[in-house]
């Protein structure tokens, strides 16, 4: 079959090697002109995220990757250590960062794969034989089916199932990343420092320990801004933080020389079905978290899941849609429910819910179920083994 994949970050990636393994004509449509290289790190938690990345041959070169995991430390306006937590709290089994992780789905994927840089979707149109689809570009072509793997901002969601806010909702924060210069001193430890509803942390790039990453989590209400505006983005982000101490005014400075920032709420997707005539959704775009939803591993997952069902199903695509949601739905939104602390988690909104989180975390054994029930979750999703024949 023809089928088209819109987003190149983890998912479509992911779904257009296992696509082109079983031997259909993928073509994977990005609307950057690049592979992002910007983004957080990423992390896989327990047996089945394990047994999916060797299957499709990529464990190795994630490994060779991999960061090693950062502990966090939470410190004072003056940088006394308030709370320490180890580098699998955050880092799971497996942690590499987002570029590099899209890197290599991309390297394992292109040969099988037309990939189309700097364009998106405009139009779809369903009828009976396939889906009719304009580019942005003015390009036009059909194909047999569409794969929305296009995150939380899903375009292919928008034009085939509904406007966003039917399928998201925010959940009270937003999330902010960038690079600049390591004038901190940090060698291994992120550094976060909390007030009441805002979290500003700082670590050090794993590839080059000259570079830091900032992440910054605060609580607000839905904002109304361009999401391609930065110097917008950049403002609120100002406006935010203004006024408070430790190094908060220095990072806040490399927002200046940073060429890429990564901007969004932290919000929840849910659609109550995942797929509409030949179109379906794969990840965020269907399920999305934001962050602590364990949606990079899920997405791996399900793109393994939802290939294996095409092929086993000879190509009847409906089947197929219909036993990807139904393998799926139940554990995807065990996992996807994590998402809905991590805002009052890394940023509690007083100064009492600061102290008890700090309490809570500072208890070995507490600390030992949350890592224990994060594994759990991850190891719901189911792992058939597709034994379909592929091309050799």
């Amino acid at each position: 079959m023809k089928i088209l994949i819109s987003g190149a970050s983890v998912a479509g990636p992911a779904i257009a090697y296992w696509l082109g393994r079983y031997g259909h004509d993928v073509t994977v449509v990005e609307l950057a002109p690049a592979l992002r290289q910007g983004g957080y790190a990423v992390d896989f938690r327990g047996d089945v995220n394990k047994v999916v990345l060797e299957r499709m041959g990529v464990l190795d070169d994630l490994r060779a990757r991999q960061t090693g995991g950062s502990a966090m430390r939470f410190v004072d306006e003056e940088g006394k250590q308030v709370l320490r937590l180890p580098p699998e709290f955050a880092g799971g089994d497996l942690e590499v960062l987002r570029s590099d992780l899209s890197q290599v789905l991309y390297d394992h994927s292109k040969h099988d794969a037309e990939y189309i840089f700097g364009d998106s979707i405009a139009t779809l149109d369903q009828h009976e034989g396939g889906v009719d689809v304009t580019f942005e570009s003015g390009t036009a072509r059909r194909f047999d089916l569409v794969v929305g793997a296009d995150g939380l901002h899903s375009v292919v969601r928008r034009l085939a199932f509904g406007p966003e806010r039917d399928y998201v909702s925010h959940l009270g924060y937003y999330i902010a990343g960038w690079e600049l210069p390591n004038s901190f001193g940090i060698e291994r430890e992120s550094l976060m420092y909390n007030v009441p509803g805002r979290l500003a942390s700082v670590g050090v790039d794993h590839r080059d320990p000259g570079k830091a990453g900032a992440m910054f989590i605060f609580a607000s209400p839905e904002l109304t801004y361009d999401r391609r505006d930065v110097a917008q983005q950049h403002a609120i982000l100002r406006e935010a933080y203004s006024g408070l101490g430790w190094h908060v005014p220095q990072i806040l400075d490399g927002l200046a020389d940073s060429t890429e920032l990564y901007f969004d709420s932290i919000s929840r997707v849910d659609a109550e079905g995942w797929s509409s005539g030949w179109v379906v959704l794969l990840g965020d775009a269907g399920y999305g978290a934001t962050v602590g939803g364990m949606g990079t591993g899920t997405a791996i997952v399900a793109a393994y899941v939802l290939a294996g069902e095409l092929a086993r199903s000879g190509g009847n695509h409906a089947a197929a849609f219909a036993a990807y949601e139904q393998q799926l739905r139940k554990p995807v939104q065990a996992c996807q429910s994590g998402g809905n602390r991590t805002g009052k988690f890394l940023a509690p909104g007083t100064r009492f819910g600061l102290v008890a989180r700090n309490h809570l975390l500072g208890n070995a054994f507490l600390l030992n179920q949350m890592l224990r029930m994060g594994q759990k979750r991850s190891s719901g999703l189911p792992i058939r083994d597709y034994a379909v024949s592929t091309p050799a």
